[in-house]
């Protein structure tokens, strides 16, 4: 639990999601309820427009937290940095 109703969080796009929203990266502040990357993802996809269409959940993303890789379970914390990217493959 979180003892403020907000926290604050990095954010950083890449790839696809950078063009696409126009941002390569912002500092946020939170609601106390978005507590996972689930939560953040869908809170995210909330702003509308171009959010909406790269962040719903049938768009293959990608989300780490502190260069980790994340599920949708993962817990988020006040000070962490959250990268969004789409799926990479290889050949």
């Amino acid at each position: 639990m979180r003892d403020t109703a907000t926290a604050t969080l990095t954010l950083v796009y890449l790839a696809r999601l950078r063009e696409a929203l126009g941002i390569a990266t912002e500092r946020i502040e939170i609601p106390a309820g978005v507590t996972t990357v689930a939560a953040l993802r869908a809170w995210l996809a909330d702003r509308g427009g171009a959010w909406t269409t790269e962040l719903a959940p049938a768009r293959a993303v990608r989300i780490a937290v502190n260069q980790d890789l994340a599920q949708p379970d993962t817990p988020i914390r006040p000070g962490d940095e959250i990268a969004l990217f789409p799926p990479v493959t290889g050949g």
